[in-house]
């Protein structure tokens, strides 16, 4: 409805209504962020309590961290790798994977892009999934700069057993040649995690690629992060300003929200299944 005070439209949190839109959509692009991988228990390292050891995220994702300190950077990395073998996809994860497959069989398309480097959605059993900020589960060569996956626990030997997360731990102080290395022979360069770090430019391959699908989307979700953070405040108003409608799953309303057609708040393992689920109109 109308706010009296501001004019603006407010965003509906009609299902039924979105329900119509999403039945006659053909390519689906949903824009997932920290809220959807915290649903399943994993550590985000932002804001209040956010810490391992002493350092939140920023203090540890950079270029500079890992020049200036290789060993401590792949403690923090090896704990989150390890961390993650015991977390499962959750509800939210699951309804996307489901819907991509099921929309796939009708020529209907959708498309992940995910600012989350956990690879639950893969896990969830999606397959276009773009990863703007990258994987934990790939490592990327300084020397020869290869990329490739990696999902060995522990990564290396030398990381068994290290990076608890204890502010008390002492640290490892691995030799720089017994962290994870190259295996290309004649290479061996120090590998790094294949992250987007704090102050890295996002993959302009990638970005290309996403720009192409929100060009041709015509209906886009945001789930599980806010429409004012980065990069999902880049993607979802330039889809809103086509005309395209814009639907927000996640916990609280921010002022970009009233530019999108709809916002349902609440947990997205709660909020999307339903929002996702087959429509009676869809060809069986």
């Amino acid at each position: 409805g109308i706010d009296p005070f501001t004019k603006m439209t407010r965003p509906s949190s009609d299902l039924t209504a979105f329900r119509e839109h999403f039945a006659k959509a053909k390519h689906i692009a949903i824009i997932t962020g920290a809220g959807v991988s915290a649903e399943s228990g994993v550590p985000t390292f932002r804001g209040p309590g956010g810490f391992w050891r002493k350092w939140q995220a920023q203090d540890l994702a950079t270029p500079e961290a890992f020049s200036r300190d290789p060993s401590l950077v792949w403690e923090f990395y090896h704990y989150r790798r390890e961390v993650m073998r015991s977390k499962m996809p959750n509800p939210a994860h699951l309804a996307i994977a489901e819907c991509e497959a099921r929309l796939g069989q009708q020529g209907r398309s959708v498309v992940i892009i995910t600012q989350n480097i956990d690879e639950l959605h893969h896990r969830a059993g999606s397959k276009h999934v773009y990863e703007i900020h990258g994987s934990l589960f790939k490592t990327r060569c300084m020397s020869c700069g290869e990329v490739k996956a990696n999902h060995k626990s522990p990564i290396c030997p030398a990381l068994d057993g290290k990076g608890a997360p204890d502010p008390n731990t002492k640290e490892a102080r691995i030799p720089v040649e017994l962290l994870p290395r190259c295996e290309r022979k004649s290479c061996n360069g120090l590998l790094r995690p294949h992250v987007v770090w704090f102050g890295e430019t996002l993959d302009s391959d990638i970005l290309t690629a996403v720009e192409r699908e929100l060009e041709k989307c015509d209906l886009c979700l945001v789930v599980g992060t806010s429409s004012i953070v980065y990069p999902a405040a880049m993607f979802a108003p330039q889809v809103a300003s086509r005309g395209v409608p814009v639907a927000e799953f996640n916990m609280e309303c921010t002022p970009a929200t009233q530019r999108f057609k709809y916002h349902f708040e609440g947990p997205c393992g709660s909020t999307l299944p339903p929002a996702l689920e087959r429509h009676e109109s869809e060809a069986v």
